[in-house]
């Protein structure tokens, strides 16, 4: 295969690094809306088949501040060359199983996928002229979302509602596969920006502390939320977490230095990363299953099968996500990231507000959606340049990954949330939720929208960050990288 010429290397760069989280995006979305098959096919409880869902999320939450860290120490092209090889494993394992273990084994090899975006973020700025550093953040994001729209449409068209769930990942196996082949061809081996070794105790530690607290609040509907295995886990979790920032504290060369994590820079983007999680869940949740349920027994709903509840109600957010992505950076670069999040935020409350109050028709749900969906995309455009803003150049990667773990914490609260809500409101005739569900849902989506309107107000009230290091043309680029990626779920 001939090397690009220097004209067309970047692009070919930027479309083989997109690839790439595509992956990511599309194997994040598939699982949803196939649960239940994959409850039929293996003869499992909805409770075993939330672990599909949860082998992932923990995975996630401990490998990706490891790969961020390597990421910065080593190069990012053996570390995301690693992440696709783990990843493409892991999905033709999921297709050639019939094992509910050996399924998780594949999901959390699947799980190491979600180091490729701040990695990504990585290659390109170093690799980019400045001049095509913002186009190329934006094609990116619109990557993403398109992983999550055709992860979606495509469990619809080869899933449905009575279809084999593994015909789904063929197509993730074969985008990883694509993706793979280019990155090794095209991406350039740099040594890594940082300095040292990696804290492998400190990630231990973190990561038994990430799963003590992840495993309740994604099992605590199942388990039950008072009883020994949920309360213990927590207070487990916290005795662990506590233990671990003095690790940290001691460690002279740290996995993520505790200073970082209590500072103000960084406490903006976390807090505002977990909220919109939460924010995602309970309007990705709340959608999916209100347009299923079926009207002539519950009174509500629009009994929409699978493709149509993707293709009619999740796709054009999906479409939107696409169209807002490249226009992100020049948003954050002309207003400021904490404003542009403002404003995104209050576009979640208002469209909450509407999923709360007016959803008995087709287009009242849509354009709910639309306007939850155009605040994660905004969201997910400001928070990385608040992160580069408040860190080292040679701590981009783990504190990218930090805050991915803020978002996956948000994701599991939120999931958690809809699920115990849906649960609890149960009609014992129809054994579907009743009505007052969704409205509660919706109503925990007006809260933590508002919190992060509030986040951002106290961050443009305190003043405008610091920068550490001269990052110029950086804030636009990496506000280009928003995402839209509905990772997971329960129905």
């Amino acid at each position: 295969m001939p090397d690009p010429t220097p004209a067309t290397r970047p692009v070919v760069l930027v479309v083989a690094l997109s690839l790439g989280v595509t992956t990511l995006s599309l194997l994040q979305s598939l699982v949803v809306p196939s649960l239940g098959r994959i409850e039929e096919q293996l003869g499992i409880s909805p409770g075993a088949a939330g672990w599909v869902l949860t082998a992932n999320l923990l995975a996630a939450a401990v490998l990706t501040p490891v790969l961020g860290r390597l990421g910065d120490l080593r190069g990012e092209r053996p570390v995301i060359l690693g992440i696709l090889a783990a990843v493409s494993v892991g999905t033709l394992l999921a297709i050639v199983t019939e094992s509910l273990p050996l399924l998780l084994v594949a999901r959390v090899l699947q799980g190491a996928s979600y180091g490729l975006f701040p990695l990504s973020i990585s290659v390109l700025r170093r690799e980019l002229p400045e001049g095509r550093l913002s186009v190329a953040m934006s094609v990116v994001s619109s990557t993403l979302a398109v992983g999550g729209v055709v992860g979606l449409v495509t469990t619809g068209l080869l899933t449905g509602d009575d279809g084999d769930y593994r015909h789904a990942f063929w197509v993730g196996l074969g985008v990883g596969l694509v993706s793979l082949a280019l990155v090794a061809w095209l991406l350039p081996g740099h040594p890594g920006t940082a300095t040292g070794r990696i804290d492998w105790w400190g990630a231990v530690v973190l990561g038994a502390g990430l799963v003590l607290l992840l495993l309740p609040l994604s099992q605590g509907p199942t388990w039950g939320w008072s009883s020994p295995g949920t309360i213990g886990c927590l207070v487990g979790s916290a005795v662990v977490l506590s233990g671990w920032v003095l690790l940290q504290r001691r460690t002279a060369e740290p996995l993520v230095r505790p200073a970082m994590l209590a500072d103000r820079r960084t406490v903006i983007p976390n807090v505002a990363g977990l909220m919109t999680g939460i924010a995602l869940f309970a309007s990705f949740l709340a959608v999916l299953q209100y347009v299923q349920s079926p009207p002539e027994v519950t009174g509500y709903g629009f009994g929409a099968g699978v493709l149509e509840a993707a293709v009619v109600y999740l796709l054009p957010g999906g479409v939107l996500g696409i169209v807002v992505a490249p226009f992100a950076g020049r948003v954050v670069s002309r207003f400021g990231a904490l404003p542009t999040l403002m404003a995104g935020a209050a576009c979640g409350v208002v469209g909450f507000g509407l999923l709360a109050g007016l959803r008995g028709e087709p287009w009242q749900v849509i354009a709910a959606g639309l306007l939850t969906q155009l605040s994660v995309t905004v969201a997910y455009a400001a928070l990385p340049a608040l992160v580069v803003q408040a860190v080292r150049e040679d701590e981009t990667g783990v504190a990218n990954a930090v805050n991915s773990i803020a978002r996956s914490v948000g994701q599991a609260l939120g999931s958690t949330v809809a699920v115990t809500l849906i649960a609890a409101t149960l009609d014992p005739a129809t054994g579907l939720p009743r009505a007052i569900a969704f409205t509660l849902l919706a109503l925990v989506g007006v809260v933590t929208s508002a919190v992060v309107v509030v986040v951002a107000l106290v961050g443009l009230r305190s003043g405008p960050p610091r920068r550490p290091d001269p990052l110029s043309g950086v804030e636009e680029a990496t506000a280009g990288a928003g995402e839209w990626s509905p990772v997971s779920g329960m129905r």
